[in-house]
């Protein structure tokens, strides 16, 4: 049997844990010894149904980022029930509007559409959401930042966003 590999490269295990990296208020990496300044929650200990209810609440505190993270993991813990590419574009939608708030316009839009296209695959009401609505607004805030109605940054100005 192999040993356990170690150093940067090896994985995680119970006796080498990867050490959480400090992050910014919009999830970027900060150096090794800053403090960091973006405090979430430990999604892989919640189950689906508290990731969802934590992303949701991230997402009217517009902490887009904590949102990514619930949702990927929601996502992660899916697999297998049909929900799993719901979740996913869900997660693309927490991340799109991270790159909107770091002003990555290309990172935005792209994160956007892939929401809309995996959210508009489900009928309205799956989990809650009306899904038809959501993708419309995707589409509608990649297009606003496309023609500059929307212009990225950390003070990006649009509409609130609720799931």
């Amino acid at each position: 049997m192999p040993q356990e590999a170690t150093g940067k490269t090896g994985v995680p295990s119970e006796t080498r844990q990867k050490p959480e990296r400090p992050r910014d208020e919009l999830g970027r990496p900060l150096p090794w010894d800053a403090e960091t300044r973006l405090r979430l929650p430990n999604f892989d200990a919640m189950s689906i149904e508290e990731n969802d209810r934590a992303a949701r609440q991230f997402l009217v505190d517009r902490n887009f980022f904590g949102a990514h993270e619930a949702w990927e993991t929601a996502w992660k813990q899916s697999k297998g029930t049909g929900d799993e590419e719901l979740f996913k574009g869900l997660s693309q939608l927490g991340a799109g509007y991270v790159h909107l708030l770091r002003g990555n316009a290309h990172g935005a839009t792209t994160l956007m559409r892939r929401a809309a296209s995996r959210v508009g695959r489900y009928p309205t009401g799956t989990l809650g959401v009306d899904t038809a609505a959501l993708a419309a607004r995707l589409e509608d805030d990649a297009r606003g930042v496309e023609t500059g109605e929307i212009v990225p940054g950390p003070d990006a100005a649009f509409r609130p966003l609720a799931v």
